[in-house]
């Protein structure tokens, strides 16, 4: 889920940038060392916004940088537990599909895929379903329920997010599209058959 959060940190600013705008410099550093982040509080920060210094920075003696405070507004990207999401199939490996929620990627293991037996061609970037003929590939839109959420504050690349697909109104979007047509298929051949047997 997102949110707009405010947030409040210290940044180091160097003295070779003491002669540029303040404004100008302390937005530059809070956008390359936040952005991109995890905070076990909010998540992970997508962007800093309306950033401004609080007070008057202090040198440290030995240091030569200057310490500021700065509070900023955060676009926050915070995974919970059972929320239902929308994303991306990115990428199909042995053991199941990694998707695009947000700003991270997520896993679909092959047993959280779908009610059936799965064949995975991670060469061709496709999964299908043995009985029921459904399929997953790279590009897909699809819904899922996160399951697992461990977010590494260290490096966001090492964040594990678990979903599923095995439960109703849950899958590719193209299944619901398909489901719709067969649907439509078989009321018009009943009414075929009515029409028939008059």
């Amino acid at each position: 889920m997102y949110y707009k959060v405010v947030i409040e940190d210290t940044i180091r600013i160097l003295p070779d940038r003491f002669g540029d705008d303040l404004d100008e410099v302390v937005k530059q550093i809070v956008q390359e060392t936040f952005e991109g982040t995890i905070r076990k509080k909010h998540g992970i920060i997508v962007v800093a916004d309306n950033i401004e210094p609080v007070g008057d920075g202090i040198v440290i003696h030995g240091d030569g940088a200057m310490y500021q405070k700065v509070q900023f507004e955060a676009l926050t990207f915070q995974p919970e537990m059972q929320e239902i999401v929308d994303g991306l199939v990115c990428e199909i490996v042995e053991f199941g599909a990694f998707c695009h929620i947000g700003p991270i990627d997520a896993l679909i293991h092959m047993s959280q895929m779908m009610n059936d037996y799965v064949q995975i061609d991670a060469e061709s970037q496709v999964i299908n379903g043995k009985e029921k003929n459904l399929k997953v590939q790279v590009g897909d839109p699809v819904r899922a329920r996160i399951v697992a959420v461990s977010m590494n504050e260290i490096s966001a690349r090492e964040s594990k997010i678990g979903l599923t697909m095995r439960q109703p109104a849950l899958g590719s979007h193209l299944w619901a599209a398909e489901e719709e047509a067969d649907e439509k298929k078989e009321k018009k051949g009943k009414s075929k058959k009515k029409k028939g047997g008059r």
